[in-house]
């Protein structure tokens, strides 16, 4: 390899790391100045109407959805799952950013699946009064909850939400089919 050869891989090098450092220049000032709201909520919000009728279209009991909670309950996730008991699935943030979701089930286990979606909480005596409907409160190290078994179908409205949250959500609920 000649002299000019040594030359060209070193201009090479040289105009390579050159175009990097314009690019970083330019990668910078973009971040600057186009404008980026660091405060913005990153919560993902869904919109989960077409799994709704879908689930009550489905379901072998009436699905619980709330109605009436106010706007600043954002709904997180949903999923309805007919190959696993027919298991329904709505979770939210409320204005206080605590988790709260509605869960439920035609699985026969009903006490293992009640701990499986608290996260291991256990029954209490104590039962609450949400709308019209009496709910048996379940508390764990984590979430506590909101029970209620009926014919066919167990309903649970958990979280890291305060019974009183909890409770909100349970009033909330409109049991209906597709």
């Amino acid at each position: 390899m000649g002299p000019v050869a040594g030359m060209k891989g070193k201009q090479t090098v040289r105009d390579m790391v050159r175009s990097l450092a314009v690019i970083g220049v330019l990668v910078a000032l973009i971040y600057v100045f186009i404008p980026h709201d660091e405060k913005a909520d990153p919560t993902r919000v869904v919109d989960y109407r077409v799994e709704l009728i879908t689930a009550r279209r489905a379901a072998p009991y009436p699905v619980a959805a709330p109605v009436g909670l106010p706007k600043e309950w954002r709904a997180t996730s949903v999923t309805y799952e007919r190959r696993n008991a027919n298991s329904w699935h709505l979770g939210y943030l409320n204005p206080a950013d605590q988790y709260v979701a509605v869960e439920q089930s035609t699985d026969a286990s009903v006490d293992t699946w009640v701990r499986k979606v608290t996260r291991d909480a256990a029954e209490t005596q104590a039962t609450q009064q949400a709308g019209e409907l009496t709910w048996t409160r379940w508390e764990g190290t984590k979430y506590r909850a909101l029970v209620r078994k009926e014919q066919g179908v167990t309903t649970v409205v958990t979280g890291t939400g305060s019974y009183a949250e909890l409770g909100e959500m349970a009033a909330a609920l409109e049991m209906k089919r597709g």
